[in-house]
């Protein structure tokens, strides 16, 4: 009995027997309980596909989602169509919700309202990521062009661009956010001192990429000649790490928190002055700053700092 197949044919050959000679003599001679055969003799049809073993799975589970979690779910994401899972479970959680993220995602999937795009990429092997172990061990820096379509007419008439400078603690995954209507390394020397205010720690490493805001490295004309930026941090005694050039994902953290800032803050957004940009973005700050992430075991940035405090005051 190697095959589905040989297991249906025995079935039959002992039902068949039994209909001859009698159950007892065919349990006998099969070596098989009587309550078996009969089993088989009630599903059997005359057809050997009538002997196929039926699937065993359950029809319910004990653990299952509820028919009230369901419909909420189904509620949230009409509301929010554009919604990432993440952020859509965050919002079920705080109005009740108690699974687990992999749950919402399986759920979701059986109930064809989310389905994840297989990427056809090939998938790019990192080496291994040397971990920060405290705040302000390493701090990537970047820029941001604020989308077009969230600027008025008259704003790009009068200022063309609006920037956002971002600085994130690899450790904490805390930002620092400053609207800017300039990108240059007088800019960026202007946003160092507001993050060094601004986060409560020493701040040791800044980590950039090659952009000219921060440094003549890729300038054949300026190559040996420092930025105001480049000057500043070495009056701090700051060390500044240059990532390799046309490698984006070396500053992966940044660049990830910038994918969040279009999905989240700029997406159908418009700003019809520049301190209403300003303020705005302090809000989305301070929201970043307190959401919970999966690379913290779903600890907010903030929380995540308040924890290391009490680890090194214990």
């Amino acid at each position: 009995m190697n095959s589905i197949t040989q297991d249906i044919l025995y079935k039959q050959s002992v039902v068949k027997y039994s209909y001859r000679h009698g159950v007892t003599k065919a349990a006998i001679k099969y070596k098989m309980h009587r309550k078996t055969i009969y089993r088989w003799r009630e599903r059997y049809d005359g057809t050997a596909k009538s002997l196929k073993n039926k699937s065993r799975r359950p029809h319910s589970h004990p653990n299952q989602h509820t028919a009230e979690e369901i419909k909420m779910i189904k509620d949230y994401k009409t509301k929010n169509k554009e919604t990432g899972l993440v952020v859509l479970w965050v919002k079920l959680q705080r109005n009740g919700y108690t699974r687990s993220i992999t749950s919402l995602y399986r759920v979701m999937q059986r109930l064809n309202i989310y389905k994840k795009t297989p990427s056809k990429k090939k998938q790019y092997e990192p080496k291994p990521y040397q971990q920060m172990t405290y705040p302000g061990e390493r701090i990537q820096i970047d820029v941001k062009y604020v989308p077009s379509n969230c600027l008025t007419k008259e704003i790009k008439d009068r200022d063309g661009r609006y920037y956002q400078y971002t600085a994130i603690d690899e450790y904490t995954r805390k930002r620092v956010l400053w609207a800017s209507k300039e990108q240059s390394t007088y800019a960026s020397s202007e946003f160092i001192k507001i993050v060094l205010k601004k986060f409560p720690f020493k701040v040791e490493c800044i980590q950039t990429d090659n952009g000219s805001e921060f440094t003549n490295r890729l300038n054949p004309q300026w190559t040996k000649k420092k930025t105001k930026f480049e000057k500043l941090l070495e009056e701090l005694n700051i060390r500044h790490k240059l990532i390799k050039p046309k490698t984006p994902r070396h500053n992966g953290k940044v660049e990830r928190s910038h994918r969040k800032d279009q999905e989240r803050f700029y997406y159908k957004r418009e700003f019809k002055s520049f301190e209403e940009f300003e303020r705005k973005l302090s809000y989305w700050e301070k929201e970043y700053n307190n959401f919970p992430m999966k690379p913290l075991g779903w600890k907010s940035p903030n929380e995540k700092l308040k924890e290391f405090k009490l680890k090194e005051s214990a």
